[in-house]
C-alpha cells in the first residue's frame, strides 16, 4: 500500500526546494482539465497559494468539457486562473498545413508551451511540467511542447498510479472519471491512440524498467508478447525526447 501522504510531502518539498533554487517566487502551469495539470496544479496551489499562474489555452480544437472541467478544479480550490485562447495562432499557421492531426496536435502543444513560458518571463516564475512516467518513457508528448518545463514533480509517478493520488488530493470527479486525452482534437484518447489502457502498459512497464526483467521472464509472468515489444519500440524510439541537444564535441588541437 503506498503511503499517498509521504508522497504528496516529498513532492511538496521538491517544488519548495527547486524553486528557492531559483531565487524566484512563484510558479506557472498549464491547466488542460486533464489529471496531469489537475495534479499538479493542486500541488503547486497547496505549496505556493497564491504564488502561482494557472493558464487555461483552449483552441478551436479543444472540447468545452475540457475547459469546464479545468475550470471547476480552480474554484473547489480557490485557483486564479486566466484563459489564453490559442485559436488564432494556430489558425494562422495551420492554414497553409495539409489536415495532418498530428502535426497540428504537436504544433498547438508547442504554442501552449509558448504562452507557458511566456507568461513565466512576466510574472518572474518557472514553468512546473505535467507530465508523468508512463508518458516519459513513451514518449507520448511533444518535444519542446507538453514536455518542456523547468521542474517536474509528477516525472517518477506512473498513470495509473496517479489516479490513486489524484482521488487522495481532492481531483473533482469529472477529471477522475473521464479518459485520458491531451486533447489535441475532438475526441482523442491516450488509450485508444496507444492500443491498450495505462493499467496494462504500467504493469509491464514496471517489470521492464524498474525491475530490469527480460521480456521472457515478462511472459513467464503472463503479459502479451505484442505488448511488450510495443513498450520496448516506444521507449527507444522515443528516448531523445528526454535528452538535452546533443552538441558536437571540437578538438581544437
Amino acid at each position: 500500500m503506498i503511503d499517498w501522504g509521504n508522497v504528496k510531502k516529498q513532492l511538496q518539498e521538491f517544488l519548495k526546494s527547486e524553486l528557492e533554487k531559483t531565487g524566484l517566487k512563484r510558479v506557472t502551469v498549464g491547466l488542460s482539465g486533464g489529471l496531469d495539470s489537475a495534479v499538479v496544479a493542486i500541488l503547486c496551489k497547496e505549496t505556493f497559494g497564491d504564488n502561482m499562474s494557472a493558464v487555461l489555452m483552449p483552441s478551436q480544437f479543444s472540447s468545452q468539457s475540457s475547459v469546464d472541467d479545468a475550470k471547476e478544479l480552480c474554484e473547489k480550490f480557490d485557483i486564479k486562473y486566466e484563459i489564453k485562447n490559442i485559436a488564432p495562432i494556430v489558425e494562422a499557421y495551420i492554414s497553409n498545413m495539409d489536415e495532418d492531426r498530428l502535426r497540428i496536435g504537436n504544433y498547438s502543444a508547442r504554442m501552449r508551451m509558448s504562452v507557458l513560458y511566456d507568461t513565466s518571463s512576466r510574472d518572474s516564475s518557472i514553468v512546473v511540467g505535467t507530465s508523468n512516467k508512463s508518458e516519459l518513457l513513451l514518449g507520448y508528448g511533444t518535444i519542446f511542447g507538453d514536455i518542456a518545463c523547468a521542474i517536474n514533480p509528477i516525472g517518477e509517478m506512473y498513470k495509473s498510479d496517479e489516479f490513486e493520488f489524484a482521488r487522495y488530493i481532492g481531483v473533482t470527479e469529472a477529471i477522475l472519471t473521464k479518459k485520458p486525452s491531451a486533447d489535441l482534437w475532438e475526441g482523442q484518447s491516450d488509450e485508444e491512440e496507444l492500443g491498450y489502457t495505462y493499467a496494462e502498459m504500467d504493469d509491464v512497464l514496471k517489470l521492464l524498467v524498474d525491475e530490469l526483467k527480460t521480456k521472457e521472464e515478462i511472459i513467464d509472468l503472463g503479459h502479451n508478447d505484442k505488448l511488450i515489444d510495443t513498450l520496448e519500440y516506444r521507449i527507444k524510439a522515443n528516448a531523445f525526447k528526454g535528452k538535452l541537444p546533443i552538441i558536437a564535441n571540437i578538438k581544437w588541437s
